[in-house]
């Protein structure tokens, strides 16, 4: 256990931080071009909003213990319904997964407070809020970086492309 940090609840009051780490994850990956960027987090905080106003989206914040306005990363999730489908589960056996699916986003960490755990604090607040509201599955997309974090935590890789068209 890390008491290093504390965790909340994001609301709609914190969506300049949580649009700007979205927006700064995006450019550390090489995603989002420098001219591009105050646009990209401007359009990123309007959908955040009509998310959050449409309890699509549900995001936790970190902060030192010592103090509690600093907030040095965050994460959240994007809720959506899904059809049936097959998905290994356990063991490696197949299981049908249907219903609430969450998508793990913005998951940032200030560059001076990585490599302390807060990112797995998040991330373990995320599957336990997912076990105990009826989340069917969990997934993600995860630069490089995170990988190994994800994959210490059960992540799998799996089939998913992108259309580029």
């Amino acid at each position: 256990m890390n008491n290093n940090f504390q965790i909340r609840l994001a609301t709609r009051a914190d969506l300049e931080v949580i649009s700007d780490h979205r927006a700064r994850m995006f450019r550390d990956m090489g995603e989002v071009p420098g001219e591009m960027f105050d646009t990209f987090r401007a359009q990123s905080k309007e959908a955040l909003r009509s998310m959050f106003e449409h309890n699509q989206y549900v995001g936790w914040l970190a902060a030192p213990h010592d103090e509690p306005g600093k907030i040095v990363a965050g994460a959240g999730v994007t809720l959506r319904k899904v059809a049936p489908h097959p998905q290994p589960g356990p063991g490696g056996k197949f299981v049908i997964i249907s219903g609430r699916q969450a998508i793990i986003q913005n998951v940032y960490t200030e560059p001076e407070w990585r490599r302390r755990g807060v990112g797995t604090l998040l991330m373990k607040e995320i599957i336990a809020w997912s076990k105990t509201t009826g989340i069917e599955s969990l997934v993600l997309h995860a630069s490089e970086e995170g990988r190994p974090l994800y994959e210490k935590l059960g992540f799998v890789t799996t089939t998913e492309m992108r259309f580029k068209g």
